[in-house]
């Protein structure tokens, strides 16, 4: 993880992984191929994310080999209960305030395996999403109050942005409500 604790590429892909395999067991190309495809949809082909090796996770005693001998594609591949422990860490961790394609892989991979934390995690990972957006949110107002003296087109785009963040605050505090009745 960087300093701020939030998820490297690296990271990102290993959460995409794992949180396939706590859904059930899949051989490795099966794997390979899930995980390529959510992450190449979200962010597009990037030789970055996808360099990351999946077998790394078996040495790691992250993933293990149910049926097969090893990684081969006919392995069966599961999720260890270190590995779940390493979900929970991956899926707990910050949110960049920045908006960026990696954010935006890891937001959707946080929606994705939300369901596989507790319904506490769950609302502290909302407020953290929370969090993101509303910084996000005064960054753009800032970079606005200092570049909108005239009608520019960078002020209606940053408006739009800003806009667009409001909604995504007001869709996550709905989002906290209906878990904290559903746990409740």
């Amino acid at each position: 993880m960087y300093s701020d604790n939030t998820l490297t590429p690296r990271e990102a892909v290993r959460l995409c992984a794992l949180g396939t395999l706590a859904a059930g067991a899949l051989n490795y190309s099966a794997l390979a191929q899930e995980v390529r495809h959510f992450t190449s949809h979200i962010l597009g082909p990037s030789l970055d994310v996808m360099g990351t090796s999946i077998e790394l996770l078996k040495y790691e005693g992250l993933v293990s080999a149910a049926e097969g001998k090893g990684l081969e594609d006919d392995a069966l591949l599961t999720i260890t209960d270190d590995g779940r422990q390493q979900l929970t860490t991956l899926l707990t961790a910050r949110i960049r305030a920045q908006s960026n394609d990696m954010n935006k892989l890891i937001m959707a991979l946080k929606f994705r395996f939300l369901h596989l934390l507790k319904t506490d995690d769950q609302l502290d990972q909302i407020d953290l999403l929370l969090e993101a957006a509303e910084g996000e949110i005064a960054r753009l107002e800032s970079l606005r109050s200092h570049n909108g003296d005239g009608e520019t087109l960078l002020v209606d785009w940053l408006d739009h942005d800003i806009e667009a963040l409001r909604g995504r605050i007001t869709w996550l505090e709905e989002m906290s409500e209906r878990l904290e009745k559903e746990g409740a």
